[in-house]
């Protein structure tokens, strides 16, 4: 059951309990060279921090956002809620992923956003994003980059949902939760945090709760991968990836082109 977010969200005070290092900034660093005076600008936005519940509505659909956030610790999901009372999972967001760039240009946004798990995220106002447009053209074209990887996760869910049976579509997903997850830093080797029911999962690639428990007992049974105690550890990512039919590309953590590193350090100098 959904519930209101503002009876749940609580400030948290900076110190020992903030991620270390900066999960927005190592998720931003993979697209431009930051300078220190970004880094410090939003390891400034992520110091206060809210707790957010479980199944706490972050935004909804319909809302006219006037400000973002980023996701700290814990996993959220744009969804779309259907007549019939189904769900579909659009995109997830994890720690380091960020909300509201556009919050200013849009008058409604056309799908909702829930807590999945306990989260942390820090509100970030919109004179903050006036400032960042401003004055800090870096974090700017990182945040663009950042939007065409959302883009790109789009693009992807629809292939595997279109043209990808229920292994194609469950392999595609653990490989997306393990790559997004290593890119930020977290995760062990290749074990990751799997928070999701198979419900969830289900709601996620269009299948039915039964059918994943299917694929995931194929797997297991195969050796590919454990999950216990939402614990998932990958045995063969390989095979996952082969039979997936993607890597990480897609994700665009390399980087702007050259060209375009060349442009920038004209109009902001990273140092």
């Amino acid at each position: 059951m959904k519930q209101s977010a503002h009876s749940t969200l609580e400030a948290t005070t900076p110190g020992r309990s903030r991620p270390s290092p900066n999960l927005l900034v190592a998720h931003l660093s993979h697209f431009v060279s930051l300078s220190k005076d970004d880094i410090s600008f939003l390891e400034t936005l992520c110091e206060k921090q809210e707790r957010v519940q479980k199944a706490v509505n972050l935004a909804e659909e319909g809302d006219a956002p006037s400000r973002g956030f980023a996701i700290c610790r814990g996993l959220a999901c744009r969804y779309r809620d259907m007549p019939d009372g189904r769900r579909q999972i659009l995109t997830f967001l994890m720690p380091g992923d960020f909300f509201g760039l556009h919050a200013f240009l849009m008058k409604s946004i056309d799908y909702s956003i829930i807590a999945m798990t306990p989260t942390r995220l820090a509100r970030i106002e919109q004179a903050q994003l006036i400032e960042i447009v401003e004055h800090h053209p870096r974090i700017v074209t990182a945040l663009w980059c950042h939007t065409m990887q959302e883009a790109a996760l789009l693009r992807e869910r629809v292939v595997r949902l279109g043209r990808g049976n229920a292994h194609i579509r469950v392999a595609y997903l653990f490989c997306e939760f393990l790559w997004r997850y290593r890119a930020v830093g977290l995760g062990e080797d290749d074990t990751l945090w799997m928070p999701l029911t198979q419900a969830e999962i289900a709601d996620t690639l269009g299948l039915t709760p039964v059918h994943v428990n299917r694929v995931l007992q194929d797997f297991r049974r195969d050796g590919v991968i454990t999950l216990a105690q939402r614990r998932l550890t990958l045995h063969r990512v390989d095979r996952l990836q082969e039979l997936a039919q993607l890597n990480q590309d897609y994700l665009h953590l390399t980087g702007i082109p050259r060209a375009g590193e060349r442009l920038l350090e004209r109009l902001a100098p990273s140092q």
